[in-house]
């Protein structure tokens, strides 16, 4: 029991002195700016948390949201297809794929897709 107790605490001894040396003579620095910055999609952190976000970059993503939520509704519809009628699961799944493909060119027709504005 005793050679165990010894054993225990010579290599807690040993990871701790290894994790000393590590931080000694590793080459990182903590007073990068940069590298000890938060990251945030389409926000610049040195700048002052006042100014306007850009609402395009919103609408985007709130567009993918929606189409991806839309898009996962139709895996129950797969799960479904071996107990419903067939016919009645071609024309759910056509009248949900259409109304996709209109949210679509409406959103494109009103130029929310257009990065470029």
């Amino acid at each position: 029991m005793f050679n165990l107790m010894i054993m225990g605490f010579v290599m807690f001894s040993i990871s701790i002195l290894m994790l000393v040396i590590v931080n000694l003579i590793s080459k990182k620095t903590f007073t990068d700016r940069e590298k000890s910055s938060p990251f945030e999609c389409g926000f610049d952190p040195k700048s002052s948390a006042r100014l306007p976000f850009s609402l395009h970059f919103f609408l985007i993503a709130v567009i993918f949201l929606i189409f991806d939520v839309e898009i996962t509704l139709l895996f129950p519809l797969i799960i479904s297809m071996k107990m419903s009628n067939p016919m009645n699961y071609l024309i759910v799944l056509m009248v949900f794929i259409i109304i996709l493909i209109l949210g679509l060119f409406h959103e494109w027709n009103q130029g929310a897709l257009n990065w470029s504005t």
